[in-house]
């Protein structure tokens, strides 16, 4: 077990004012970043042309995002036992509003998705670290509640993302999607220095520095060869060598990990059969469903011939299922249970996906609000069903 001994240092108890500001903090926070992982999508196209490059090779500036979120994610709990939850937190929102700001002056490509990187790096610490000072904050009877009242701009983004980028796109200029963040990065800097408490331990264990070069490496590369295999640049031998690298990269991973009380991410936890099962079974339906927000509005303004805002307009039907889906999600959970709700429910995705396929010219555009409509349901039940089957194993383990 980790040292629990924690250092409440500078603000041991925070200020009733600081309680109920804290949640806003987190929640903006929240919104910036699930905002971003969707305004960008209805842009792409705009994007691509200013920038002199294919509308597919766009792929790499949402990619290289997530990717950054899913190699500083783990790191980020450490950091802020090691340096506290307002400097972490503060930092966090420091590099994602200057990534914005860069992500706006970029004039080629190569240097937008540098700057994403750096943009991912600010936001894979906001989420996690707000997260961490709110539970060290509110008693176990508030918390489920304050959680709950964070959550929802992460909801209520998704929905206003598409149309927002369209609405950017259409009436200013597609550099103001990343000016956005700007404003708000800079009142949430100013506001954390003032009410965010400073959470730290008073011993954290050592960062697994070797774990998180060959960890995040690993997946870099072989995000990097998925993102060229359909391009043809490199030969299948060149190919075929980054990939056995990469695999090379993530075995020794694994077997370092299994040698370190405190590795970066805690491979133990696939020795427990049912989480073993929740997540492979989430990762291959995400490979299925991961590139459909970035492939929509690409088949709605370059295939169909839509506006930037009728292409917004179009996605934000998914958005609105998701949340209504989140009304029926426990009482289906219940009668159905797990097992028949996650096999029946990738099953319809895969349906919907070849639905897709469908659309043509001639599609009558109610026909594509409807299953953008069951497509967005299906999804957030997906994701839903899959956090809360984590979180039962996690509790019961």
């Amino acid at each position: 077990m980790e040292n629990t001994m924690a250092s409440q240092s500078a603000v041991a108890n925070p200020s009733a004012a600081s309680k109920r500001l804290l949640p806003w903090l987190v929640a903006v926070a929240f919104f910036m970043e699930s905002l971003d992982t969707t305004i960008l999508n209805t842009a792409v196209p705009a994007i691509s042309a200013a920038l002199g490059v294919a509308p597919l090779s766009m792929k790499a500036v949402l990619a290289s995002y997530t990717l950054s979120l899913a190699v500083f994610i783990p790191i980020s709990g450490w950091m802020a036992d090691r340096f506290g939850t307002r400097r972490v937190f503060a930092s966090a929102i420091g590099l994602f509003t200057l990534g914005s700001l860069l992500c706006g002056l970029s004039g080629n490509i190569h240097l937008l998705v540098a700057c994403r990187i750096l943009q991912g790096c600010g936001g894979a610490m906001m989420v996690p670290v707000g997260r961490l000072t709110l539970v060290r904050t509110f008693a176990k009877a508030d918390l489920l509640r304050t959680m709950s009242f964070v959550s929802i701009p992460a909801l209520v983004a998704p929905m206003l993302g598409p149309i927002a980028g369209g609405l950017i796109v259409g009436y200013l200029h597609w550099r103001f999607i990343f000016f956005l963040n700007i404003p708000i990065g800079i009142a949430g800097l100013i506001l954390v220095y003032i009410h965010l408490p400073d959470y730290r331990e008073e011993q954290s264990h050592p960062l697994d520095v070797v774990g998180l070069i060959l960890f995040g490496s690993g997946i870099a590369l072989l995000s990097y060869v998925l993102e060229i295999f359909g391009e043809h640049t490199l030969s299948a031998p060149d190919i075929s060598g980054l990939l056995a690298l990469s695999v090379i990269l993530l075995g020794g991973y694994w077997f370092h990990a299994k040698s370190l009380a405190f590795p970066l991410l805690q491979l133990k936890l696939f020795t427990i059969r049912t989480f073993r099962a929740a997540v492979s079974g989430s990762f291959f339906t995400r490979l299925g469903i991961g590139g459909v927000p970035f492939l929509l509005p690409l088949l709605y303004q370059v295939g169909l011939g839509f506006t930037p805002i009728e292409s917004g307009l179009l996605v934000m039907p998914q958005a609105i299922a998701a949340m209504t889906m989140k009304t029926i999600m426990p009482g289906l959970l219940r009668r159905v249970g797990y097992r028949g709700v996650l096999i029946s429910n990738t099953l319809v995705l895969g349906l919907l996906l070849m639905a897709f396929a469908t659309i043509g010219l001639r599609t009558p555009v109610w026909v594509i609000i409807l299953q953008a409509f069951f497509y967005g349901a299906f999804t957030s039940l997906h994701k839903h069903e899959y956090t809360r089957l984590c979180g039962y194993l996690r509790a019961e383990h």
